[in-house]
């Protein structure tokens, strides 16, 4: 572990990152959600043209709370308002569908970006019951208080590449908004390092009881989503299958959870969601786009997709008064800091391995535009998490490692940037790129 906390520590050391995360208010989280719970219902089918209640009127807070942001640090976030048309099962008439998305744009490599995102709307016991109350507070006006909390205190720096701010609709009625915001980026051209999905990430009480405020869970895919059949077989020849970039990008934030010293670790669970369950970070999977969701260490059933009641003595409904926003605050500061963290090191390098019946490895990559160094790390096949930093810095783009046989260890390799923030590891192994798997040749 502490060898696979350099990687974290080399991001928090950056003297490009000034602590930003110590501006996090928790009086503002609660202010947000409490402004989000006031819309009614913000289900993706209730009113758009109300002005006080449904989702339209919720989009616009949003969207006017991004400007406002954008105001005080010099007009730095641009605005865009992706929509479509969708329906389907949870929609049975032709709906607008529109995201809010803030736009902060790097310095030095705009068109590298990661994105952070929550979705604004709210459902309750029924699925297609837009009329009822539905307040949201825990889901996921969470996420969106999380999203426009990060634009406060982030949007007071410039980084070398760019943030997305995202509030997504229609994720309860089919995960619309994430796809919708996913086939975006595609259009933009956009490299995406990254996506932090958080939903539900506002209470630390399970519905038993039981209580964990010290943890939050990030899920990751391990096959990728879009693999086709030869690069199944690569992984069934030679390994992958536990090394997808979103994997990666979760030992990651495991690390860097880790190093934080706030009182809040990485769960890291190895499947892409909770099981029969899902959220807007698969779409960007799909699309090759490494992606993790974050959502509670505990969830209470009870206080989600409930009707507001009281039965047998026993509240019901997704009410503010169940969250706890000491821990949605220690849940932003991770994002936070990770996404300081990403957007300060360069794209990790696309890395391939040869060790096929020889006594050495050789590994070679390609180079990675703003790093200057790159290190290369190796786990055993049956270890978790990366174990050994085995060449510390070098400027080249390949290595020999003598006397190591491939056939034992799983190879990566982190790149490095002027300032010293470092790359998360992508792995030298069929599908380990953080690039879509099915752009490649």
């Amino acid at each position: 572990m502490k060898r696979l906390l350099l990687v974290a520590t080399a991001f928090c050391a950056s003297p490009a990152i000034a602590a930003p995360e110590d501006a996090i208010s928790e009086a503002r989280l609660r202010a947000d959600v409490e402004r989000l719970v006031a819309f009614g219902t913000r289900h993706t089918l209730s009113s758009q043209t109300d002005r006080k209640r449904g989702i339209g009127a919720a989009r616009k807070w949003a969207e006017a709370e991004f400007r406002k942001t954008g105001k005080a640090c010099g007009d730095c976030l641009e605005i865009v308002l992706p929509e479509t048309t969708v329906s389907g099962d949870r929609v049975p008439n032709p709906t607008r569908l529109v995201d809010v998305v803030a736009i902060q744009r790097g310095t030095e490599r705009p068109n590298e970006v990661v994105i952070v995102q929550g979705h604004i709307d709210s459902r309750n016991s029924d699925a297609m019951d837009a009329l009822k109350d539905a307040p949201g507070a825990n889901d996921d006006g969470s996420g969106t208080a999380l999203v426009l909390e990060a634009a406060r205190v982030l949007s007071t720096q410039k980084f070398p590449t760019t943030i997305v701010y995202a509030v997504l609709s229609g994720e309860e009625q089919g995960l619309y908004g994430g796809k919708l915001l996913a086939d975006y980026a595609k259009a933009q051209g956009w490299t995406v390092k990254a996506v932090f999905n958080n939903d539900i990430v506002g209470n630390s009480r399970g519905s038993d009881g039981l209580v964990d405020d010290a943890h939050v869970r990030v899920f990751s895919e391990g096959p990728r989503a879009d693999a086709d059949d030869p690069l199944r077989r690569a992984q069934r020849r030679d390994g992958g299958e536990n090394d997808s970039p979103s994997r990666n990008l979760s030992r990651w934030l495991a690390g860097l959870g880790s190093a934080d010293g706030a009182g809040l670790a990485v769960r890291q669970v190895w499947r892409a969601d909770r099981m029969g369950r899902g959220g807007d970070h698969l779409p960007f999977e799909d699309a090759g786009i490494p992606a993790v969701r974050f959502t509670v260490a505990i969830e209470n059933y009870d206080h989600q997709h409930q009707d507001v009641r009281v039965e047998n003595g026993k509240p019901f409904g997704d009410t503010i008064d169940q969250m706890d926003f000491p821990y949605l605050a220690k849940v932003v500061r991770l994002n936070v800091r990770g996404l300081a963290a990403l957007v300060t090191a360069p794209m990790p390098p696309v890395a391939t391995s040869k060790a096929a019946v020889q006594t050495w490895t050789d590994l070679t990559w390609k180079p990675v535009p703003g790093a200057v160094a790159y290190s290369v790390w190796r786990r055993r096949t049956d270890a978790p998490g990366w174990e050994e930093r085995v060449i510390d810095r070098t400027t080249e783009t390949s290595a020999k490692l003598e006397g190591v046989r491939g056939d034992d260890w799983f190879f990566g390799v982190s790149a490095i940037g002027t300032n010293g923030a470092e790359s998360p590891i992508a792995s030298a192994l069929p599908g380990g790129a953080f690039e879509p798997w099915a752009s490649k040749p």
